[in-house]
């Protein structure tokens, strides 16, 4: 499974941009992820701030995870501008019938494709070595687009979920 990704991410972005992770509950089809590209560049060419443009981005990464990002250079994104995009994925969760905001959903690379473990299952997941210090974690708690070009694909042992690795072992 190719796992770059690095190549995608918009050059002509702040490093300091604004960035949300969004992970489906399930892979989109190749016709579902035609429908979101032109939902997408809608939602961005129209995407304002107080009236403003905002210049930003979305697309969708690996067929399962809705990546926003905003350039906050040149206009700051408010309170409205950001509900606007929360706006933009539950309509996408109401027309694909998916869940995108299941947070306890935990997304790793597992023999070469991306498998979804409910938190509540990760310490059987441990304990059976379905899980270990190098599987690769998505971690969508990355905020900005330089957090994203480094630390969206990461070991679980460099990852919040080391601690829960170690308690395991012990």
């Amino acid at each position: 499974m190719d796992l770059s990704y690095q190549q995608f991410i918009p050059q002509d972005f702040h490093p300091s941009s604004k960035v949300w992770i969004y992970q489906s509950s399930r892979l989109f089809s190749m016709g579902e992820a035609f429908e979101l590209e032109e939902l997408f560049n809608d939602f961005t060419a129209e995407w304002k701030s107080h009236g403003t443009p905002v210049k930003g981005y979305a697309n969708l990464f690996f067929g399962q995870f809705i990546v926003l990002m905003a350039d906050e250079t040149a206009t700051t994104v408010g309170g409205c501008s950001t509900d606007s995009s929360v706006h933009l994925i539950k309509k996408i969760e109401q027309l694909f019938k998916v869940n995108m905001f299941d947070r306890q959903l935990l997304a790793f690379v597992v023999k070469e494709k991306i498998q979804l473990l409910p938190f509540a299952q990760l310490d059987y997941a441990i304990e059976n070595n379905f899980i270990n210090p190098d599987t690769l974690y998505f971690n969508n708690l990355v905020s900005t687009k330089e957090e994203w070009s480094n630390k969206w694909l990461i070991s679980v042992k460099e990852s919040w979920l080391a601690s829960k690795i170690k308690a395991n072992i012990v």
